[in-house]
């Protein structure tokens, strides 16, 4: 089972999300796209986006540094188990809290409105569930293991960011997983599901970016009427686009 939990698994579910992201852009381009629904409700959209969004932003740059950055590295500059830790509440509790009110305000908004729910698929209720768990597992994980010390200070960098390390590295240690708290076990396999389920949401739209802005013409708009005072202001029409008169010979 640990074996299956902690090797088998991770795998499985980047390997889907890996060929789903290929397989979504290959034969449904179309639907590689936030699904906006701005122009039905904007008033609670305004509110919880920007807070979703920078919690979240917030969110991936401590776990980029908690993962990805080995301890000896901090060790080296100075930092401490103890100061990191201090540093990961400082910045990872407001984030994460910024993130979970941001997401229950649009949760809520997609519920309550009638055109914004209609436009929600299944994939994307299940996937609201399991990114608001891994997020809430995240944050207990950091105050129950850090602040409160349930069960003992456990230090994740010697082991759940070793082990994620091993992974990407084609050299799994899947006993270090097996060693963690049950939260951090929990959090670390939603995760990896949530991975497995990236393709076939909305989140597909993290991976894009409107760079053709910079490079595309302008759009040039005109009014439709061109007579003075209609459309157009006190202006006289301009020569050039009036509708050219036919002429017999």
């Amino acid at each position: 089972m640990t074996t299956f939990l902690w090797v088998i698994v991770p795998y499985v579910c980047l390997a889907v999300f890996v060929v789903g992201h290929v397989w979504r852009y290959r034969y449904d381009k179309f639907g590689w796209t936030t699904r906006s629904s701005q122009l039905y409700e904007d008033r609670l959209l305004r509110i919880g986006s920007p807070l979703f969004h920078f919690g979240m932003l917030g969110v991936v740059m401590g776990h980029v540094i908690g993962l990805i950055v080995p301890q000896v590295w901090t060790n080296a500059l100075g930092v401490s188990a103890h100061t990191y830790h201090i540093i990961a509440l400082a910045g990872g509790i407001p984030a994460g809290i910024a993130a979970v009110a941001g997401l229950v305000i649009l949760v809520y908004r997609r519920r309550t409105t009638g055109p914004v729910f209609k436009a929600t698929t299944v994939n994307d209720k299940a996937m609201y569930a399991v990114l608001g768990t891994v997020i809430l597992l995240g944050m207990w994980n950091t105050v129950a293991g850090s602040l409160l010390q349930f069960g003992g200070e456990y230090n994740y960098r010697e082991g759940v960011s070793v082990w994620f390390r091993s992974i990407f590295a084609l050299q799994p240690q899947p006993e270090l997983m097996a060693e963690a708290p049950i939260g951090f076990q929990l959090h670390a396999l939603l995760a990896f599901i949530l991975f497995a389920m990236w393709p076939f949401t909305r989140l597909v739209h993290v991976f894009s970016a409107p760079l053709g802005y910079v490079t595309r013409p302008y759009l040039v708009y005109r009014s439709k009427d061109e007579r003075p005072g209609r459309g157009s202001g006190n202006r006289a029409p301009q020569r050039g686009w009036e509708k050219p008169e036919l002429t017999k010979k």
